[in-house]
């Protein structure tokens, strides 16, 4: 899988989301940066359901909810940091329990992530160029 690939759709965006899905393996915690409308959810419904966790339309922004569990075998943990300012809202959400047990966590807003943990750490940068292509960046 390329270190870097530009999407030209949503379509794309997706299809690259559940090609990397297939390469995890859980414990990972997948940190997903970028602006506002960069794909950062588009990208999390194609590693959620290329992960067998959803099907891509059960997939939503958790901008409200802040955390969707999605339980399978490993199971799925979808976090948008969006909505979170401070460290005290940061502390409400209980994220620390999801190490408990190996899974995958995709956080959107990965900025905002204050949390430090012996699982792996995938950071996946989103760039708007344009119209509907994106430039999607990995490193680990």
């Amino acid at each position: 899988m390329p270190r870097e690939f530009v999407s030209g759709s949503a379509e794309e965006t997706l299809r690259w989301g559940r090609e990397f899905a297939s390469q995890l393996a859980a414990p990972a915690v997948i940190l997903l940066y970028g602006e506002l409308g960069s794909g950062k959810t588009t990208l999390a419904k194609g590693i959620i359901s290329g992960l067998g966790a959803a099907r891509e339309e059960e997939v939503s922004s958790p901008t409200f909810v802040l955390v969707h569990v999605y339980r399978g075998c490993p199971p799925v943990y979808h976090a948008d940091l969006y909505r979170v300012d401070e460290l005290r809202d940061f502390e409400t959400l209980g994220l620390e329990d999801i190490f408990i047990e190996p899974g995958i966590l995709i956080v959107e807003w990965a900025e905002r992530f204050l949390l430090r943990s012996n699982w792996p750490a995938i950071r996946i940068r989103l760039k708007h160029l344009g119209r509907d292509r994106r430039k999607i960046s990995v490193s680990v």
